[in-house]
């Protein structure tokens, strides 16, 4: 690395809705290497789960992302259904599987809309958000928001589908369905983005076990592997011996390929969500839990970027001793070790943006303990911070806060 000039990509960058720091060690134009540094979201999400009850802590994981407001809790009420070793009502599975994958076409609409306009390519971005937005309208019928559903409780949902719902969904997807087959039809044989996308940061089948990649990000790479065909949950295994639905893979392991994985999964979610619907069960939606025994419970579930896990322990309480958690990006993220390799410069951004990182997902705060003496408070991470920042601003020389005058 001696003998390379690193380019810094981030905290901050124009394509990264969040801070995350990369290193580019590059040979003129080429990458020769990355080096990946995350940490700087910390919002203490696991830490804060071990405060509040079984029952707000659906509410509390719904914010660690929101596009993946559903993947969160539909993984955690896994995860403590698992402790508990019962399963919910029928008709309470259905309505999860129509709320999480609506959530997959508004999150793969919004991907595929943002990467249009990464490439300055905004035809793309306004067709692929107009078709979000009926998405949008739906979930806000059905659950009364457009993100952060708040329909998940562990045994079951909070609230119901009436029947003039199901019927106003089903006549919106009628609508809906033939422009968005239009769509991606129309963006697959596309020759700008052919021209752009294929053979760029190419992850090859190996290397894609080889780091553990997840989600579209390794079945673009032609592996066929999605949890709820691997092990099922809620009516995911039903529907595909049913035939309602399939996992899509593609060949290449480009961003052309991840890109393609994303608009056809479109299409598998438009079917089950009609079939849900039109075959909703009658009956309960809540088995009315009322107490959590002690016992370890784990869970996960297939988020839009991949596997989102999550683990509960319980002391036989009313809140969880440990809450850990397990983000797809997290997984997804050490790929760039093989992929951004021998690409220029100015691919690497759109290379970062084909996994469809979220790093407030993956980021955590983490307190060990080795002695059992001490336990960081808030109070004893604000002081630290602060106390960095001041060391930090020494020995830049800056001897007052360029804030300050800002504040007053």
């Amino acid at each position: 690395m001696n003998n390379l000039n690193m380019l810094p990509l981030g905290p901050f960058h124009p394509l990264f809705e969040e801070p995350e720091f990369f290193k580019l060690y590059v040979d003129g134009e080429t990458v020769v290497d990355i080096d990946v540094r995350i940490g700087y979201n910390h919002r203490g999400i696991e830490r804060l789960a071990e405060t509040k009850d079984w029952d707000q802590d659906t509410f509390l994981i719904e914010r660690i992302c929101g596009i993946c407001s559903t993947s969160h809790p539909f993984a955690y009420i896994n995860a403590v259904e698992d402790l508990l070793g019962v399963s919910p009502p029928p008709r309470a599975k259905y309505i999860r599987v129509v709320i999480a994958e609506l959530e997959r076409i508004h999150s793969h609409l919004l991907w595929f809309g943002l990467a249009g306009h990464f490439i300055g390519y905004n035809t793309v971005f306004m067709w692929a958000w107009k078709y979000r937005e009926h998405i949008l309208d739906i979930c806000e019928r059905l659950t009364g928001n457009r993100n952060h559903y708040a329909m998940f409780k562990p045994g079951g949902v909070r609230r119901n589908f009436t029947d003039e719902q199901i019927e106003w969904t089903l006549k919106k997807l009628d609508l809906l369905w033939s422009p968005i087959e239009m769509f991606i039809g129309a963006v697959l044989d596309d020759p700008v983005l052919h021209a752009r996308l294929k053979g760029v940061g190419i992850l090859t089948k190996e290397d894609g076990i080889k780091w553990c990649a997840l989600g579209p990000t390794i079945r673009g790479s032609d592996i066929d592997i999605d949890v709820r065909k691997d092990d099922p949950y809620a009516v995911y295994g039903e529907l595909l011996e049913k035939g309602v639905w399939k996992v899509i893979t593609f060949t290449g392991g480009d961003v052309f390929a991840k890109a393609a994985v994303r608009l056809l999964e479109i299409v598998e979610s438009l079917k089950m969500l009609k079939y849900c619907m039109e075959n909703l069960p009658s009956g309960d939606i809540d088995l009315g839990l009322l107490e959590i025994p002690a016992g370890e419970g784990c869970g996960h579930a297939e988020a839009p970027r991949g596997e989102v896990f999550h683990y509960v322990r319980s002391l036989g309480d009313n809140r969880p001793s440990r809450h850990k958690i397990r983000a797809p990006t997290y997984m997804n993220l050490p790929t760039f070790k093989s992929t951004c390799k021998g690409e220029s410069i100015a691919d690497v951004a759109l290379i970062a943006a084909s996994i469809d990182p979220c790093y407030c997902c993956t980021e955590r705060v983490q307190v060990v303990d080795r002695n059992g003496t001490h336990t960081l408070s808030q109070k004893d991470i604000v002081k630290m911070s602060v106390e960095k920042t001041e060391k930090i601003r020494k020995k830049l020389g800056i001897t007052e806060d360029p804030y300050a005058k800002m504040l007053k």
